[in-house]
């Protein structure tokens, strides 16, 4: 199968739309939306069947074009069990954020044509093997963020916009830099091809100079703290679809950029920083869950939660063990369905009541009956309650971690696990203060419960939850082979 079908149906999707009158738009959209995920779905039932699926580090249906041969850049793509569950990720968000904004009237095509590429962005990104590719489908992303809160966003829309593209685009720079320098300092290196880089790794004062600019880079983009800042404020000021694609797959850019380029590409650098990717992560943890409980914005609660959630997958990434990393794996995708829903209900509220803010709302329950339910199931996923994604991939991190005997990552562990407790604290306050108890505001009683497109996005996200939370080993078959083969890497350093 031709992976760059991934990236040439949105494309299509955006030169449909741009044809279509402007109420047709969102049509097109949803046409191309459902086309995604026909086409993923057919990719992960030939993965599966494919004879080599099992085999430790295949990557499969490989291409390879050439872009710039003088300097050995290639359109090289491939995928294996961990990009594969990133495109499923994306493949549920795309389709719930196009459900959600159904109603958006404010420049529709163009609205719709910004999802369309941050999907062809986020596709290009999780199916190339060559570095250079990657770093541009990563760009490709960071323009529709910026016009997207921007323009259909609320509130410091202008300020966050533009706090977002600098932090990004920084970010950006320091993972140029450490790609050219991984390329530039292996001699070995014929292309900027990850296989090939793998091969013949770096000298190990190469990656312990250049693994920062790399790891940091993209841990900008998964909220590495303290480079956390752009997320509360980009989150609370995008449209409900900007922030479900933000938090959702954007942030699972850079903690696949961690795992996939600057650990398995860099193991002895990987190794080398573990500690203090520890440090950072538990910190992110900690400081996530206690800033979200001084927060009365339903945005900005979910926002510095995903601050917390998300120091969950460095957490896997640096302590180099394999349940440790299948959680990170498990992490993102977990976390990718869960806030993605949560904002998405955070939309629905505030497009009835017209207000975030806990301390207005109550008995939202009796009105919106629906909407309130899948309300207190994405809440109890995000503090890990059993039978739902956030307990699978939470818990296998905290496995993985208490496998190194080391004081540092015992530490962090009884650390990120304390997090647990302030999570339920905040998410169980949220939750009572919105949907039970007395209707505080009269019009609240008359709330007009989920449309069709609401009730059919959320059924597409809760899905994904349920299934790793009810059936935790199909994911895990998934990406096991794509762990294995990272493991292998760092093994080889003892």
């Amino acid at each position: 199968m031709n992976l760059n079908w991934l990236i040439i149906i949105p494309l299509l999707t955006v030169l449909g739309i741009l044809a279509a009158p402007s109420k047709q738009a969102r049509l097109v959209a949803l046409a191309g939306s459902v086309v995604q995920a026909i086409i993923s779905i057919m990719l992960l039932n030939l993965f599966l069947q494919h004879p080599d699926a099992g085999l430790s580090g295949a990557m499969m249906f490989e291409s390879r074009y050439t872009w710039y041969e003088p300097l050995n850049i290639f359109h090289h793509t491939a995928v294996d069990g961990i990009s594969l569950s990133m495109i499923m990720l994306t493949v549920f968000v795309v389709l719930a954020g196009v459900l959600v904004s159904w109603k958006v009237d404010k420049m529709a095509k163009e609205f719709f044509v910004l999802l369309m590429l941050l999907s062809a962005g986020a596709y290009g990104f999780f199916i190339s093997l060559d570095l250079f590719t990657m770093f541009f489908f990563l760009e490709l992303a960071v323009v529709p963020k910026f016009m997207l809160i921007g323009i259909w966003g609320s509130g410091k829309k202008e300020y966050s916009a533009t706090k977002l593209a600098l932090m990004l685009m920084g970010a950006s720079a320091l993972v140029f830099v450490g790609l050219l320098g991984l390329y530039f300092n292996t001699p070995e290196a014929t292309s900027f091809s990850m296989n090939t880089l793998a091969e013949n790794p770096a000298s190990i004062d190469t990656q312990k100079f250049f693994f920062p600019f790399a790891f940091i880079g993209f841990g900008v983009f998964t909220a590495l703290f303290p480079f956390h800042t752009w997320v509360p404020d980009g989150h609370s000021s995008a449209p409900t679809a900007g922030s479900m694609f933000l938090a959702g797959i954007s942030m699972k850019l850079g903690g696949y950029g961690c795992l996939r380029v600057a650990t398995y590409l860099m193991p002895d650098a990987a190794q080398y920083y573990s500690p203090w990717i520890i440090l950072l992560a538990a910190i992110a943890i900690l400081y996530g869950a206690f800033a979200t409980m001084m927060q009365t914005d339903l945005k900005y609660i979910n926002a510095y939660s995903s601050v917390s959630h998300c120091g969950f997958v460095l957490l896997g990434i640096g302590v180099l063990t394999k349940t440790g990393i299948a959680g990170a794996v498990i992490q993102m995708v977990s976390h990718g369905l869960m806030t993605a829903l949560f904002f998405a209900m955070i939309g629905m509220v505030y497009e009835r009541t017209h207000t975030r803010d806990v301390s207005k709302m109550g008995g939202l329950l009796k009105s919106i009956p629906f909407i309130s339910t899948l309300f207190v199931i994405v809440g109890l996923c995000s503090l890990g309650l059993p039978g739902l994604s956030g307990f699978v991939a939470e818990m296998m991190v905290f496995m993985g971690a208490w496998e190194r005997p080391e004081i540092i990552y015992r530490v962090a562990t009884i650390a990120a696990g304390a997090s647990i407790v302030v999570t339920a604290v905040y998410i169980l306050n949220a939750v009572g203060k919105v949907i039970m108890g007395p209707v505080k505001n009269e019009s609240y009683a008359i709330l007009k419960d989920a449309t069709w497109n609401e009730i059919s996005a959320a059924i597409v996200l809760m899905e994904g939850i349920l299934l790793i939370g009810l059936a935790q080993f199909l994911i895990n078959n998934l990406i096991a082979p794509g762990t294995e083969a990272i493991m292998q890497k760092l093994v080889q350093l003892k």
